[in-house]
């Protein structure tokens, strides 16, 4: 292989760099015990006073995530089937942290956070499919 061609690859994985960072990030949140947990809510409706429980973290977490991805994939992630893979993956990653969450004192698994997930991914992609974010996007992002 010449060095153009691995120089070319090593650049295309160290853009997936900040969803792995993204990913460890949602990783150590999840760690955090019932208590922790609960004990930083208050602190949170301080700042967004309607908020009544931590769904919507779910959702901007895996919105976040999304972006992630995508600028992983870069113009690639243009294509519908890409798109449906990001949001696949977002799913996934959701399966797994609430799984985590299992062995994690006073936390359980629960379906709805991996739908709340997958409902932040999916926005991401949809909103960067409108063709004037998808444009300025992609300026970001290059």
């Amino acid at each position: 292989m010449s060095n153009t061609k691995k120089n070319w690859r090593g650049r295309r994985l160290v853009r997936f760099i900040p969803a792995l960072v993204w990913m460890a990030v949602i990783f150590a949140l999840s760690s955090r015990t019932g208590d922790e947990v609960g004990s930083v809510l208050p602190l949170f409706q301080k700042l967004f006073p309607n908020m009544t429980d931590f769904n919507w973290g779910h959702f901007v977490s895996y919105f976040i995530l999304a972006a992630a991805l995508d600028y992983g994939f870069g113009s690639r992630s243009d294509k519908l089937v890409m798109k449906v893979v990001i949001v696949l993956l977002c799913g996934l990653y959701g399966v797994t942290d609430e799984y985590h969450q299992l062995f994690v004192d006073g936390r359980m698994m629960d379906i709805m956070d991996v739908r709340n997930d997958m409902i932040g991914a999916a926005a991401w992609t949809i909103l960067v499919s409108i063709p004037v974010v998808r444009r300025k996007w992609r300026r970001i992002a290059a």
